[in-house]
C-alpha cells in the first residue's frame, strides 16, 4: 500500500467515526438506539448517497477499502467478545434448552418457507435451497449492540437471544456445507455433514472448559510482567485466537470471540478487563456499523427502477418470511418470566451473516444477481427494522 493510499484510509477512518458518533447522537436524541444512526451514517456514506466509502473487499481494487474492511470485521469481533465478557456463563447454560429450541423453529421456518416461495417463483432447485439457507442465520451483532444500548444485554431473553444466534450459526455452516456439495454435484455425505457438527461442539464446549482452566493462570503471568498493558493484551489475544481458532475450524470467527468473553467473565479480573476493552470496542464497533450500512445499495428497493420493480414482489415475500418466522421461534422459549415476543423480535436481522451468504451465493454461481439483490433488500430490511421494533416491544413489556 503506497503512502497516498494510507493517507486516504487514515481519512476514511476520521470520516466514518465522524459520521457514526454525530448520526449515533441525532438517533439517541431522538429516542432511538445509536445503532440506527451508525447504519444510517453508513448508507450515507456510501454509492446509495455520497459515495464516498466503497465497501469493495478486493485489495487489488481498492486498498484503502479492504482496511476497513479488517477493521470492521475487527469491530465485530470485539462486539462479542464484550457481549461474552458481560454475560453469565451459568446463565447462558440454564437458557440452553429454550435457545436451541428457538434457533431450531428460526431455522427450520425460513429455510422451508424460503425454499417452497422460491420454487413457486420458478428458482431453480439449487439456487431455492441457497434462497431458503439465506434466511436461516440471525446477525447477533446488530441485537446485541441494540440490546447494550438497552441496557438488556443482562437479561434471560439476551442470553437465549445469543445462544440461539451461535447455534443458528452452526446449523447454518452445514447448510452451506450441504449446499455446496450439491453445487459441486456431489452427493451429500451424512459423514461431512456430521464432521461439521462435531468440529462446531468441540469447539464451544471443549474451548470453553479448557479456557476456564487456562485463563486464570494466563492472567495471572501477566500481572506478574511489569510492562504496561499486559493484562488488557492477554485478554485481547485470547480473544483473538479463540476467533482464529474457529474461523480455522470452519465456524464464524466471533463464535470464538463470544466464547473468550464467555471464559473470561469467570475470572476475578472481569471488571478491570471490561474496563480497558470498553474504549478499544468505542473505537472500533461502530466503523463495523457503518460499513455494513455502507453495503447497502438503495437502488434495489427504487419502485421507480424497472429492474427493481420486477423483483419487489419477490422481496416482499422474502422479508414476509424472514420476519415472521422469526418471531415465529420466540415461541420456543420454555424459561418462565422471558418474553417470547423479545426474543422472537431479536432474532429478525440478518445483519452481516446475511450478506456472507449472499456473496458466497453469488462467488458461487448459485444465485443471480437478481437473486442476490433480493438477499440483499432482506439484510437491509431486516437490519433496519430491528432496532425500533425491539426498543418498542421491550418498552411495552416494561411499561
Amino acid at each position: 500500500m503506497s503512502l497516498d493510499q494510507v493517507s486516504q484510509s487514515i481519512l476514511y477512518i476520521i470520516i466514518i467515526l465522524v459520521f457514526a458518533k454525530v448520526f449515533g447522537e441525532l438517533a439517541e436524541r431522538i429516542g432511538q438506539p445509536p445503532v440506527l444512526g451508525e447504519l444510517v451514517a453508513g448508507v450515507i456514506l456510501g454509492a446509495s448517497v455520497l459515495g464516498w466509502i466503497r465497501a469493495d473487499r478486493t485489495a487489488i481494487l481498492a486498498p484503502e477499502s479492504s482496511v476497513l474492511v479488517f477493521l470492521a470485521e475487527l469491530g465485530v469481533i470485539i462486539l462479542l467478545f464484550e457481549v461474552g465478557l458481560e454475560s453469565d456463563l451459568e446463565e447462558f447454560l440454564r437458557v440452553g434448552w429454550s435457545a436451541m429450541l428457538v434457533a431450531v423453529i428460526g431455522v427450520a421456518g425460513p429455510f422451508a418457507l424460503g425454499y417452497y416461495s422460491s420454487i413457486l417463483l420458478g428458482l431453480s432447485y439449487t439456487s431455492a435451497i441457497f434462497m431458503g439457507a439465506a434466511l436461516t442465520a440471525t446477525s447477533v451483532g446488530i441485537t446485541a449492540r441494540t440490546l447494550g444500548d438497552l441496557g438488556q444485554i443482562r437479561t434471560s431473553a439476551a442470553k437465549i437471544i445469543l445462544g440461539a444466534a451461535v447455534i443458528d450459526d452452526v446449523i447454518g455452516l452445514i447448510i452451506l456445507a450441504v449446499v455446496g456439495s450439491l453445487v459441486a454435484g456431489n452427493t451429500v455425505s451424512f459423514g461431512e455433514v456430521g464432521k461439521v457438527v462435531l468440529l462446531a461442539v468441540a469447539f464451544l464446549a471443549g474451548g470453553i472448559a479448557i479456557g476456564i482452566f487456562l485463563a486464570p493462570h494466563m492472567l495471572g503471568l501477566a500481572k506478574k510482567l511489569r510492562t504496561r498493558g499486559m493484562l488488557t493484551i492477554s485478554a485481547f489475544l485470547f480473544c483473538l485466537t479463540l476467533s482464529y481458532l474457529a474461523h480455522e475450524l470452519g465456524l464464524a470467527a466471533i463464535v470464538g470471540a463470544f466464547a473468550a468473553g464467555l471464559i473470561l467473565a469467570r475470572t476475578e479480573d472481569l471488571v478491570h478487563i471490561q474496563q480497558r476493552i470498553k474504549p478499544i470496542a468505542d473505537i472500533f464497533v461502530p466503523i463495523f456499523f457503518v460499513m455494513l450500512g455502507v453495503s447497502v445499495n438503495l437502488s434495489v428497493l427504487n419502485p421507480l427502477n424497472p429492474e427493481a420493480r420486477s423483483n419487489l414482489a419477490f422481496i416482499g415475500i422474502l422479508v414476509l418470511v424472514a420476519v415472521v418466522m422469526k418471531v415465529v421461534a420466540g415461541l420456543g422459549v420454555l424459561k418462565r418470566g422471558v418474553s417470547r415476543l423479545v426474543v422472537g423480535v431479536g432474532m429478525i436481522p440478518r445483519g452481516e451473516v446475511g450478506l456472507i451468504f449472499a456473496s458466497i451465493g453469488l462467488t458461487r454461481n448459485i444465485i443471480t444477481p437478481a437473486e442476490y439483490a433480493a438477499i440483499i433488500a432482506v439484510v437491509i430490511i431486516t437490519t433496519f427494522i430491528t432496532p425500533p421494533l425491539l426498543k418498542g416491544v421491550l418498552s411495552r413489556e416494561n411499561a
